[in-house]
């Protein structure tokens, strides 16, 4: 399922494929896979917290959806090498459609758990080793907007049209000190006054 958007991402609008994806070990494996490129079953099993056969039992029904394919045969031209179908992936459910509404949800929620700690490892694990001008570059942001759903669209199009030259570029022509950084947006539509509790 191949998309068109600036950032090369798997589009996805199948609930059967949000459904697949919303588990734990298969999250894994194309985070993975995303982060160092292709590999085999056994390669990945020590990441992903399961056997080489369920790993591949995985990879076969990511491989269903689409969202993995065979990769170019490594050294050993037996062993069956994988690579993610997009550079990331992106999900949504169509309007009106309740059962992709409910896949989404369970996704997001799986997504949600699995990057949650991952601010607390940057604090107190990789930000006390950086040098200074990567410590000042990092950190955190947050802002609050008043937009309407058409603005907050515009809004995250003019956010990936800015990245994408930089996520698209060859490693090959990444300048001399260049290094992974991890950009992480939420979007967070908050509540309207009618919709929150407010105390008796």
């Amino acid at each position: 399922m191949a998309g068109s958007n600036p950032l090369g991402d798997t589009e996805i609008t199948d609930p059967r494929a949000m459904r697949a994806l919303a588990h734990p070990v298969r999250l894994a494996i194309l985070e993975t896979l995303h982060r160092n490129g292709p590999a085999t079953a056994t390669q990945l099993a020590p990441d992903v917290g399961a056997t080489p056969s369920v790993t591949s039992w995985h990879l076969r029904h990511l491989a269903t959806f689409g969202l993995v394919r065979d990769a170019e045969p490594g050294p050993d031209r037996r062993q069956r090498r994988w690579e993610p179908a997009g550079r990331g992936f992106r999900f949504r459910a169509p309007e009106g459609d309740e059962t992709a509404a409910t896949a989404a949800r369970a996704l997001t929620q799986e997504m949600f758990l699995r990057h949650a700690d991952l601010p607390r490892h940057w604090i107190t694990e990789v930000e006390p080793h950086l040098p200074p001008q990567w410590r000042n570059a990092g950190g955190l942001a947050t802002t609050r907007l008043a937009l309407t759903t058409d603005e907050l669209a515009a809004v995250e199009d003019a956010i990936e049209h800015v990245l994408a030259p930089y996520v698209t570029r060859p490693a090959r022509e990444r300048p001399p000190g260049s290094r992974t950084v991890r950009l992480m947006r939420y979007v967070l539509p908050e509540a309207t006054d009618d919709q929150t509790e407010r105390p008796a």
